[in-house]
């Protein structure tokens, strides 16, 4: 490593020098075996002052510019600070700032700002080509936002909640909840997230967090028309909840490497939220990711018809994580149930705008020749696009999550039996959501055993959904494509973000271990 790339005063002999420049081919090793190499690109853009963060799993080399460094320690700053005062602050105050954050929502000449701050960002991203199905904040998002922190305004204090108490002669112990520490947040650009990450100050923690950039305007009024306002309303320390205000992808990088966060929650596509929660364990910090989506379902021989039919057309109502993404049907009643999907995919085409159908390999037989050979207006990212209404697919596509707009699309396979479907989503899918449509008692538990799946139904995928189905919003949906979660289940929420400590009252002053051989003093 020579002076002008690394400019390192430690000599020969070894030691450690601040990183000040880069140059092209500089190999960084990593993973204690491997080395990556420094692109031409990178060695340019890299100054003094600027920071590399090497991933250890892949040898990412990721440029983190000085100033997005300084404005992700500051926000965490903030944070870390706000915390060191929660304990002081009473569980009526954190109820009473839910409850201003809701009502400044709630009230119509606040969200006007919001709304208009929204309107600019899906406008920019229109732009660009960009996805706005989730950016938009509309008046159900609204809605459910404000549902959402006045659910934990009336959530019961989780600070201090005994989990066990064991009474011994002369002493007992008790375990009980503590507030975790600062949890860092980088989320897509879905403004609604906002409700969710406060969650975590039910329970006495505070939150950083980062959002896209496409929803960044928006965030940003949110924070000044209501977030910021309630706090310093209900009396909570500033910087409880305090935004990384950057676009910059490198703030995320920097956020999850701070060392001071508790806990890293990630939520976005696939390979951002792995690359992050890659940077977040090797600094130290545990991690709850939730990347890849896409809910599957399989109609086994004994499933019937009508609510097969149901279950469909119910999932397919919006494009979120939990929306039916493959459908696997048993060959031995392919004849009756791809007529009941296709139906269902109708209706589902009418409630939006058309429908995108992709089917695997072998499998396109099932369908009418009207279907395979009919041409479709599918609504994208850029705009409408005539494709045709089935495409077929490899079997090594059938992970893909189709990332719709306001077109409706899946994946259809036809399988030999519902064991092999079984092994299918094991192998391919993201291993997040499964319903099973049967009739059989026996086929449903020989099923549940049989996948690797956080959340297992026996109809609609929809309900996948921390506010829907546990009445807590959630700060993330996690799947067990890396593993399954220790302890926990795959909704995080904010009364689930805890420590546990022991307490001891001893009433006997002689306690000893030894008590044969102790004196009484």
């Amino acid at each position: 490593m020579d002076d002008a790339g690394a400019r390192s005063k430690a000599g020969t002999a070894g030691g450690a020098a601040r990183l000040e420049a880069l140059a092209p081919g500089m190999p960084i090793p990593f993973g204690g075996d491997r080395v990556a190499y420094v692109s031409e690109a990178l060695a340019a853009r890299f100054r003094p002052g600027d920071r590399l963060v090497v991933v250890q799993e892949t040898g990412d080399l990721l440029h983190v510019p000085a100033d997005v460094q300084a404005r992700s320690e500051a926000a965490v700053d903030r944070a870390h600070a706000a915390f060191q005062r929660m304990g002081q602050v009473s569980d009526e105050a954190i109820g009473a700032f839910f409850e201003a954050f809701a009502a400044r929502l709630a009230d119509d000449a606040v969200w006007s700002a919001i709304a208009a701050a929204n309107a600019r960002d899906v406008e920019a991203a229109r732009a660009r080509s960009r996805s706005t199905t989730r950016l938009q904040a509309g008046e159900a998002m609204r809605r459910d936002m404000i549902a959402g922190l006045r659910a934990w305004r009336d959530a019961a204090p989780a600070r201090g909640r005994t989990l066990e108490k064991l009474q011994h002669e002369g002493w007992s112990v008790e375990l009980a909840t503590a507030p975790l520490g600062v949890v860092g947040f980088v989320f897509e650009g879905r403004p609604n997230v906002f409700a969710d990450a406060t969650g975590v100050l039910r329970s006495g923690n505070t939150v950083v967090f980062r959002i896209g950039s496409d929803a960044l305007g928006t965030a940003r009024a949110i924070v000044a028309e209501a977030l910021d306002p309630a706090l310093a309303e209900a009396g909570l320390p500033a910087g409880a909840a305090a935004l990384v205000d950057s676009p910059e992808h490198a703030a995320g990088w920097a956020m999850f490497s701070d060392r001071r966060l508790a806990l890293a929650v990630a939520r976005g596509s696939g390979p951002a939220v792995a690359q992050l929660g890659a940077i977040a364990r090797q600094a130290g910090t545990p991690v709850s990711l939730h990347g890849t989506g896409g809910a599957w379902m399989v109609a086994d021989a004994t499933a019937d018809a009508a609510r097969f039919r149901a279950a469909v057309y119910h999932s397919l109502d919006r494009k979120v994580c939990n929306t039916l993404n493959v459908c696997c049907i048993v060959g031995e009643r392919a004849a009756d149930l791809v007529p009941q999907f296709l139906e269902a995919l109708e209706a589902a085409g009418r409630r939006r705008k058309g429908v995108k159908l992709h089917v695997l390999e072998g499998s396109e037989t099932c369908l009418p020749a009207d279907w395979r050979a009919r041409r479709i207006t599918v609504v994208r990212a850029e705009g409408e696009v005539e494709e045709p209404l089935v495409e077929t697919l490899a079997e090594t596509e059938l992970g893909r999550e189709w990332e719709w707009e306001e077109t409706p699309e899946l994946t259809l396979a036809v399988v030999e039996s519902r064991e092999a479907a079984a092994v299918l989503f094991n192998r391919y899918s993201p291993q997040f959501a499964v319903s099973l449509i049967a009739q059989d008692a026996a086929a449903h538990e020989a099923f549940y055993q049989a996948v690797n799946a956080p959340f297992v139904g026996d109809g609609f995928t929809r309900w996948v959904d921390g506010q829907f189905a546990l009445n807590r919003p959630e700060l993330g949906l996690s799947n067990w494509e890396n593993g399954r979660l220790f302890a926990r289940s795959g909704v995080l929420s904010g009364d689930g973000v805890f420590t546990v400590r022991a307490r001891v009252r001893q009433a006997d002053r002689d306690l000893d271990r030894n008590p044969d051989t102790a004196e009484r003093i």
